[in-house]
């Protein structure tokens, strides 16, 4: 039987073992998605010595039906949408922007309580590592990743300490590698592979960012 992680730093430091090969490199960022990814990714940047950031990502749902997802926004001013979707749904682009601003609106206060001040980074060229604490249906993680490819990196690295079998295999069609330390079959919910899962609330994914950026500015 599989043995369950501790917490989410436990199962970041697991996760980070498993990405050693992404160590020590100049090029490489580690994303956590709120609110839950940040502890893990905080463990995996810690590990990797590489900056960490979070990539918040919001979907837009059709009016009436906000569950469905016609896109998505994210960090850095990124907006993805499925124009066959608005087409058949018969989205203009007026509603669109209507969605997209009520949405962003969110977007914004998330990243001002959790980052402050600070910019988001570059991303061209670079190794971006997505993290989350889990992957059930992975919505949001295809959110993020078609997000993250506006940014322009060289490769965008999806880990998660454990996962749905059948979404973490999707997952690899979208991704330029994908990390899923458990696929338990049957897998039923994320939060059950966790002795404690706990909600992360904004404040501890405020102070990870903070001690993270700290911890990157060099000695004067």
């Amino acid at each position: 039987m599989l043995e369950r992680f501790v917490n989410r730093s436990d199962a970041g430091r697991q996760l980070a073992a498993e990405l050693s090969r992404y160590g020590g490199r100049s090029d490489v960022v580690v994303l956590g998605l709120p609110r839950g990814g940040v502890p893990v990714a905080f463990e995996i940047a810690m590990a990797l010595d590489a900056p960490l950031d979070v990539f918040v990502v919001r979907k837009l749902g059709l009016p009436g039906h906000e569950e469905f997802g016609i896109g998505a926004i994210a960090s850095g001013g990124v907006r993805v949408v499925d124009d066959s979707v608005l087409r058949a749904y018969g989205i203009d682009s007026a509603t669109l922007e209507q969605i997209t601003q009520r949405e962003r609106r969110e977007l914004d206060r998330r990243e001002l309580r959790y980052r402050d001040d600070r910019p988001f980074p570059t991303l061209q060229d670079r190794v971006a590592i997505l993290v989350d604490d889990g992957l059930a249906t992975g919505s949001t993680m295809r959110a993020a990743v078609a997000a993250l490819r506006a940014e322009g990196p060289k490769e965008i690295v999806v880990a998660v300490p454990v996962g749905a079998p059948e979404t973490c295999s999707a997952m690899a069609q979208l991704a330029d590698d994908v990390v899923c330390l458990m696929t338990p079959e049957p897998f039923y919910a994320v939060g059950l592979w966790y002795e404690n899962f706990d909600q992360t609330d904004d404040d501890e994914v405020h102070d990870l960012l903070e001690r993270a950026a700290m911890r990157a500015v060099p000695p004067r």
